[in-house]
């Protein structure tokens, strides 16, 4: 079996946790708010901008053994770079506050999944990091962008408050691919576990960072708070 199918049939209770968040169906059913739809893209400002720093730090930390796979980081490096601009931008276009939401700090959630993703490459083994990248990807795919069309038709929002979703759902799609590829050469037991051992644990992460959504650190939901 390779890497690819192992990983599906091994993080398959966690894939549901994660799309079992009540956020997730909210969003997709169209039942969402622009309050709740910002704090999303805030949230997702903010694991997103560690993006191209870590996969910096894969490239530095790749074992020689996988040399050829630094040529793969470059790529993912030039594709992701800007990204979390692009959130702050739709954030202002859904009559959020860019600079604030640049100035806050992540939901201790998010805060738990990034240290997660750098504990994985710094500390444990950096190709465990494409586990993060399965996991990611494969949910962008999976929801980006039915999410944004109901998204955009129940708050009838621009078109260019949705750059993030869109973008990503469509660029993920070959990244899947591509990420298949490079999965299909790990052959080495370690690194695979490493890989799954990642999967798993930003699967259950990203769950909580969708279900923290609707509440505040006081329990306060989202849709309640004043919205600047």
């Amino acid at each position: 079996m390779n890497l690819h199918e192992q990983l599906a049939r091994a993080t398959a209770p966690d894939r549901e946790f994660l799309l079992s968040a009540p956020v997730i169906q909210r969003a997709l059913a169209g039942d969402v708010t622009r309050e709740l739809y910002v704090a999303f893209l805030t949230q997702a400002y903010h694991h997103v901008r560690h993006t191209v720093p870590l996969l910096m730090a894969v490239g530095a930390r790749v074992p020689e053994r996988h040399g050829w796979l630094r040529d793969a980081v470059l790529h993912y490096l030039e594709e992701e770079t800007g990204h979390d601009e692009w959130i702050l931008n739709d954030i202002a276009r859904a009559g959020g506050d860019r600079d604030a939401a640049a100035a806050s700090e992540p939901a201790v959630a998010t805060e738990a999944m990034i240290a997660y993703a750098w504990d994985t490459v710094m500390r444990r083994n950096p190709l465990g990091f494409f586990g993060m990248v399965h996991v990611l990807e494969g949910t962008s795919v999976a929801l980006a962008l039915d999410a944004a069309d109901r998204i955009q038709r129940t708050l009838d929002l621009p078109t260019s408050a949705f750059t993030y979703l869109r973008s990503h759902g469509e660029l993920d799609k070959q990244h899947v691919n591509d990420l298949a590829g490079i999965l299909a050469r790990f052959t080495d037991e370690d690194d695979r576990q490493a890989v799954i051992r990642c999967a798993r644990g930003i699967y259950w992460l990203y769950g909580n960072v969708f279900r923290g959504l609707e509440a505040t650190p006081a329990g306060m939901p989202v849709q309640q708070r004043r919205f600047a």
